[in-house]
């Protein structure tokens, strides 16, 4: 175990896009940053990302290598495997320890810990995660389109995705694997539209080399399909903004200000962590703002030391 004190301005932890663009920004105003990174994105099953313009169909363990290259440029950047395990202090003074037994003083701490899948419930979808089943139609919808779908979802969320995912295909059967929390009013705008509904719970799904094929209901139902989007469901990377102190919103992440601050001074969060975006470019364009207010709070208090 290494007891040895690191001093740095800013730990980041969490080195996906929010994590690693926050870096490359700090680096390029002279700041000292460490990004401790435990490797285990929750994109790491993804064959491709889309959506970020000069990246468009990058596969995500490309798009982190070709970042890291990036921030070798900026000596003041040190990249870290390992895993945060506690962080304390307050503004100016925050320490963190990690895993492996190293620890950090920083003036200011980043969280870009993501968001992580809790484990699927429904046998077979893992086999066609990231491969022919996906949560974002803005990342994989142009790749499905016109295409025969299954929707997995229901209630209030699945009425705003289904006019959503109308753009991409109309040609969509709704599965809500159980009561389906919708009004009669709802109801019968989808019938009006011809979109199946079932409700009827889900079985199995049927794929091959991960490339859906039918979902089937335990009635027997059979819906042949060439793609699936759900509805994940998840919690937020790493407990420690909570032991911080910081406060979280109703869906678990950590409330932060257009500029990423939490509700503990000096503390910031970015990604997917930090909103409900889920796009590699809003989760990088969090980290740079993010980056931005640090440096200036840093800049600022330096300033009136002098």
């Amino acid at each position: 175990m290494n007891s040895k004190m690191e001093t740095t301005d800013v730990v980041i932890i969490g080195g996906g896009p929010a994590g690693l663009n926050a870096a490359l920004v700090l680096g390029r105003a002279r700041k000292k940053v460490v990004v401790i990174d435990e490797g285990r994105p929750r994109n790491a099953v993804t064959r491709e990302s889309h959506g970020f313009l000069t990246r468009d169909g990058i596969s995500p363990a490309e798009f982190r290598k070709q970042a890291r290259a990036d921030l070798l440029n900026y000596p003041s950047i040190t990249i870290v495997e390992d895993e945060a395990v506690s962080a304390s202090g307050a503004d100016g003074h925050f320490q963190i320890e990690t895993a492996q037994g190293r620890s950090y003083r920083s003036q200011k701490l980043l969280f870009a810990v993501g968001m992580k899948d809790q484990p699927l419930d429904v046998p077979g979808l893992a086999e066609v995660y990231g491969k022919s089943a996906f949560v974002c139609p803005y990342c994989d919808g142009w790749e499905l389109r016109d295409k025969p779908l299954v929707i997995l979802n229901s209630g209030a969320e699945l009425m705003h995705f289904a006019p959503l995912i109308s753009g991409w295909t109309d040609r969509f059967t709704i599965c809500t694997n159980g009561p389906d929390g919708l009004t009669e009013e709802q109801r019968e705008e989808l019938r009006q539209r011809g979109i199946p509904l079932y409700d009827t719970p889900i079985q199995s799904i049927d794929s091959a080399e991960g490339m859906v094929r039918q979902v089937v209901l335990t009635d027997g139902t059979a819906v042949p399909c060439e793609g699936i989007f759900f509805k994940p469901t998840l919690r937020i990377g790493s407990d420690l903004p909570r032991s911080l102190g910081c406060e979280l919103t109703e869906t678990g992440t950590v409330a932060v200000d257009p500029f990423g601050k939490t509700s503990i001074p000096g503390v910031y969060s970015a990604g997917d962590a930090a909103s409900q975006y889920y796009q590699l470019i809003a989760a990088a364009a969090m980290g740079a703002f993010a980056a931005a207010a640090m440096n200036n709070e840093m800049n600022l208090a330096a300033w009136k030391r002098r």
